[in-house]
């Protein structure tokens, strides 16, 4: 072996052999270098653009990353092609193992896909209350794989994003106004304009309330023990539970001062006695 060795580099047969070989390995290590200098560039003005167009912080960080992953890859492939290496098969080993990786992580996968559609469409935005996904409370943060939410009683709900964006959003901040939506009863003896005038009056004195559009007050139902009104004034979106509470609260105590009566179901009991014979 040893004079095989000293035979091979004493003709001078190992330059014109090796000399190929050190060519293509300067070459790749060229490729390697200028490709991500050139990935680098193309980065940062993808990463311009996507700020010049206000995309969403957490979507381009990760868009950011996705596409720096796959120009290394490339860089990488294409000085792999250079030294000789049979890049066909490292493909189709990558891409049996991203198939195993995709079936385990499928969950994942769709949680990420979802939430990119929340960042990219919005439907909902920091701050806005929201029911969706099974919850109803304040967006909190918006990531990739799921997004938190805050309920009214202060807990922290962690909700998958594939669950919110696969159902129905419902989001209570998206409008600058709401409708207050009330029932009123009163007795079938009572006079209803009396009780018509009197909800104005408890209207017209909350500021809260918008005139535009105007409040609406409809006998809605005559029911089985009342006459039932439908009382809906226009607020604030954040004026919301302050008027509902405060106007039932109001409406109450004026009827009351008033002697318009709040019927309640109520059931009369007949006893009947047999008589013995």
């Amino acid at each position: 072996m040893k004079e095989k060795i000293e035979s091979f580099f004493a003709d001078g047969n190992w330059i014109e052999v090796i000399t190929p070989y050190a060519v293509n390995l300067v070459v790749a290590i060229l490729i390697y270098v200028v490709g991500k200098w050139v990935a680098k560039r193309i980065l940062t003005l993808i990463g311009k653009m996507m700020d010049s167009r206000g995309m969403d912080d957490a979507l381009k960080d990760f868009l950011s990353s996705i596409l720096s992953v796959l120009f290394s890859f490339v860089v990488v492939l294409v000085a792999l092609e250079q030294l000789g290496v049979d890049t066909t098969s490292l493909l189709a080993l990558l891409g049996a193992a991203g198939l195993a990786v995709g079936l385990a992580l499928k969950d994942s996968l769709s949680n990420f896909a979802a939430g990119v559609m929340l960042i990219l469409f919005k439907p909902f935005k920091l701050g806005d209350y929201v029911e969706a996904g099974g919850t109803a409370g304040v967006i909190e943060k918006i990531s990739v794989f799921n997004t938190i939410m805050k309920t009214p009683d202060n807990k922290e709900v962690i909700v998958p994003n594939a669950h919110i964006y696969s159902g129905t959003i419902t989001n209570y901040s998206a409008k600058p106004t709401r409708r207050v939506d009330l029932v009123i009863g009163i007795g079938y003896d009572d006079d209803m304009k009396k009780a018509r005038d009197l909800i104005q009056k408890v209207l017209d004195a909350d500021d809260r309330i918008l005139a535009e559009p105007a409040p609406v007050i409809a006998v809605g139902e005559l029911g089985d023990s009342s006459v039932n009104f439908l009382v809906r004034p226009w607020v604030n979106s954040a004026d919301y539970w302050g008027v509902y509470w405060d106007a039932l609260e109001n409406i109450k105590e004026t009827f009351d001062q008033n002697g318009i009566s709040i019927p309640f179901p109520q059931r009369d009991v007949h006893v009947y006695q047999e008589s013995k014979d």
